[in-house]
């Protein structure tokens, strides 16, 4: 079979796609990729002047909005929540953060969490009723070096480590992406729940941990030796969100150390397949968001998009 590459992504006239964290990295990217294939793709974004001078770069018979969307509020999750109208082909959960010093979301949660995890669940269970055809969540392959502490998700008591706490954020992602598999699933829904890592892509993202060294290590050093580009980070997402796979897929690089090359299916942690882990996670991720999945879903179209 073929490698999947952006020129396999099918005609998106008509459809709309919300992608968060779109301001730059693979965000930008896939939102590049799914303008030029024809949708209308809303960058949402934490800083709205960078989302339009990003907005800048997108080419080709699609059209695109910038919306304001913090993810480090559920206010502002809430507010961009309540200000959508309409169908949402796909809703691209993007954005995140990786290995920052200490802190906290303006809910008091732990940044990588808060963020990566509860924002996202927050915003997909808030926008589910208008959602007809594939959630795709960012995770990464560092979710196989931690576990969840449910004794103490945010970091309250136990000593800060900044690459446990983005593991468990990312192991969070998986869990969410089957649970909402199998909720969407036992509601007759034919939305699909997917996940996708990048591997490891020449971004901004290694840079940001506030640590000179760690910053040269993961950044400039590791992106010359060892990363593909953005625009091959994004593949990944593009093939979860366009390709004729079965819900609940995770799709990663297949090439060396699951680092970069084409996108395929790939195998997640035995605590990612956890059934049990997912569905307490959602419980308490209902408490913590005070959000819950939607009584009331859309009814998507019959299925249309393949590879």
């Amino acid at each position: 079979m073929c490698a999947f590459t952006a020129a396999d992504i099918p005609d998106m006239a008509g459809r709309t796609a919300i992608v968060t964290g779109a301001s730059s990295g693979i965000g930008l990217e896939t939102a590049k990729a799914l303008t030029a294939r024809g949708a209308r793709v809303i960058l949402a974004v934490r800083d709205e002047a960078r989302g339009r001078a990003a907005a800048g770069a997108l080419r080709g018979p699609g059209t695109h909005e910038v919306r304001l969307l913090d993810l480090a509020s559920l206010d502002s999750v809430r507010t961009f929540a309540s200000g959508w109208s309409g169908q949402v082909d796909l809703l691209i959960n993007n954005a995140g953060v990786m290995i920052p010093p200490p802190g906290r979301t303006k809910d008091g949660f732990e940044l990588q969490f808060g963020t990566n995890h509860l924002g996202h669940f927050a915003l997909t269970n808030l926008l589910l009723p208008n959602v007809t055809g594939r959630v795709v969540t960012v995770s990464s392959d560092a979710h196989r070096f931690s576990r969840m502490d449910f004794d103490d998700l945010n970091w309250q008591r136990t000593k800060y480590r900044a690459w446990r706490a983005y593991g468990q954020s990312k192991l969070a992602n998986l869990l969410f992406t089957a649970e909402l598999h199998r909720r969407l699933t036992g509601a007759g829904s034919r939305v699909l729940s997917m996940a996708a890592h990048p591997g490891y892509a020449a971004t901004n993202l290694q840079s940001q941990s506030g640590s000179r060294l760690m910053d040269f290590a993961m950044g400039k050093l590791g992106n010359r030796l060892l990363a593909q580009d953005a625009a091959g980070g994004a593949l990944p997402t593009l093939y979860a969100a366009t390709a004729d796979l079965p819900g609940n897929t995770f799709a990663g690089p297949s090439g060396f150390g699951g680092m970069r090359g084409a996108p395929a299916p790939r195998a997640r942690s035995k605590a990612a397949d956890d059934a049990e882990a997912a569905r307490r996670l959602w419980t308490v991720s209902e408490q913590l968001t005070g959000v819950k999945f939607p009584k009331v879903l859309a009814v998507p179209p019959p299925p249309t998009i393949a590879c």
